[in-house]
């Protein structure tokens, strides 16, 4: 059996492979024992699930193996995004909740994420207990019980999440404003949430891919390009002044402009901190992970905000505004989190301010982006997802980190970060990192510089460096 590991957020794996039945209960047995060890489990358990292939029956083996610790459960009576689940834990004061997903990942992934008490990622105290008790699961430390399907209630999902969230915007300013937007929702567990938002506030909303379809449509439900191509073809094809994108799960998001440019989440993260901390004036401190815009501490340093970097992974993230006073943190890859609401990430949450900041200034995504520029000068990042052999994401990875490395291609490496992979620096606001994912066989290549064209060279010149290693 492949072995059962934790990553930055919960456990995923093959469908039909490392993700079964079996494997969904040991886990769902380990985190069960978790919460009757570590939290009131008499304050019971929520299970959710999105729209994967299966997700709605693996949810249903979950909630038996929590039912037979004696934890009561309530188990989501159709798909719902992520922070759905996150948000009604909260609410309930329930002992925590489970999502049968693999958020952005490929249609043959599926996963669990466990969500605690406080409503976001488990953070990595919790994991590791969660591990500790995964390991006597595996042991068969514990008999197997059998379910108690009286402890286990259906529950409606989306109502309360529906009317927390509508009550953070500003209806009247964008009503005003009278934009049109269109909604991606990729086939994911999110659709029909922000067009039921926008319409029923008088805003006019569209959607596209907002059906159940277990392949995503053939592309990975991830709002990144060029996975979002129908997206820039409908705004284009209806003059939308806008289109924003969920990921499969609903907690991760993506944006085109009316032109049909890309906004990346860097940008999208950058546009948020501004208007919540430059046009709303609301306290606290700004989080974000290691691989996020150098732009963000420009901002940070200009409205004098304390700023916390922490490795990737949003559960750190949850850590740092659980302890301190953090209005707003982000992650490279779409996951954005304020204090308004939950420490969790939430797409719906980030489209709704970022149609409030283009109300309130009466602007396009693009022409707030030009004036960021104006202001602290152009960051331009890009990525690139490597697939790569046994052994080389380590080496890859030392080689970067090695002392011997001086230059990469005709660049002085001038100084090394290592709180997350390794981030090289090459003069200026110019930096490289490479990170090994925690799910899949990929070292992940980041940069930013100030122009578009030297960002694409300086990743070229580190997937050469690796593919020679």
């Amino acid at each position: 059996m492949t072995p059962i590991k934790f990553g930055t957020d919960g456990w995923r794996g093959i469908i039909g492979e490392d993700f079964n039945e079996s494997n969904a209960r040991i886990v769902a047995m380990a985190i069960a024992r978790y919460v009757v060890r570590g939290e009131d489990a008499r304050r019971g358990v929520l299970v959710g699930y999105d729209h994967r292939r299966e997700s709605d029956k693996i949810a249903n083996v979950v909630a038996e193996a929590i039912s037979s610790t004696g934890t009561r459960v309530w188990l989501a009576d159709k798909p719902c995004p992520t922070p759905a689940i996150s948000l009604l834990v909260r609410q309930r004061r329930a002992a925590g909740g489970l999502v049968i997903t693999a958020s952005h990942n490929p249609s043959n992934w599926n996963g669990i994420k466990y969500k605690a008490s406080y409503g976001s990622s488990a953070l990595p105290t919790i994991v590791a207990q969660i591990e500790k008790e995964l390991e006597g699961v595996l042991a068969c430390e514990a008999p197997s019980l059998p379910p108690r399907k009286e402890l286990i209630q259906l529950l409606e999902p989306r109502a309360a999440y529906l009317d927390t969230v509508e009550k953070l915007i500003d209806w009247r300013r964008l009503r005003e404003a009278k934009f049109r937007f269109v909604v991606d929702s990729m086939h994911g567990s999110a659709a029909g949430v922000l067009k039921t938002l926008f319409e029923r506030n008088g805003v006019a909303c569209d959607e596209i891919r907002g059906t159940r379809d277990p392949r995503f449509g053939g592309v990975n439900p991830e709002p990144i390009e060029p996975h979002i191509g129908a997206l820039r073809k409908a705004v284009l094809a209806g003059k939308y002044d806008a289109g924003f994108a969920a990921d499969g799960d609903g907690d991760r998001i993506g944006a085109i402009d009316r032109d049909g440019s890309f906004v990346n989440p860097h940008q999208i993260f950058a546009l948020m901190a501004w208007h919540l901390i430059g046009t709303r004036q609301l306290a606290g401190g700004i989080a974000k992970t290691f691989s996020v815009t150098k732009l963000i501490d420009k901002l940070a340093a200009k409205y004098a905000r304390r700023l916390y970097e922490v490795p990737v992974g949003f559960k750190y993230i949850c850590e740092l505004m659980l302890e301190q006073n953090i209005l707003i943190g982000g992650e490279e890859s779409g996951g954005i989190g304020t204090s308004l609401y939950l420490p969790e990430r939430d797409a719906t949450v980030s489209a709704l301010l970022l149609a409030e900041l283009m109300a309130w200034h009466k602007k396009s995504l693009g022409e707030l982006i030009a004036a960021l520029h104006a202001e602290f000068g152009e960051f331009h990042y890009g990525r690139i997802d490597l697939d790569v052999h046994r052994g080389q994401k380590e080496k890859g990875i030392e080689y970067f980190r090695s002392e011997k490395t001086k230059r990469l291609d005709g660049w002085e490496i001038t100084r090394r970060e290592s709180l997350d992979g390794i981030k090289l620096y090459l003069g200026g606001t110019t930096w490289v990192m490479v990170r090994a994912s925690g799910t899949e066989n990929l070292l992940r290549v980041y940069a930013e510089t100030p122009r578009p064209e030297l960002t694409r060279r300086v990743l070229d010149a580190a997937v050469a460096a690796i593919q020679a290693i």
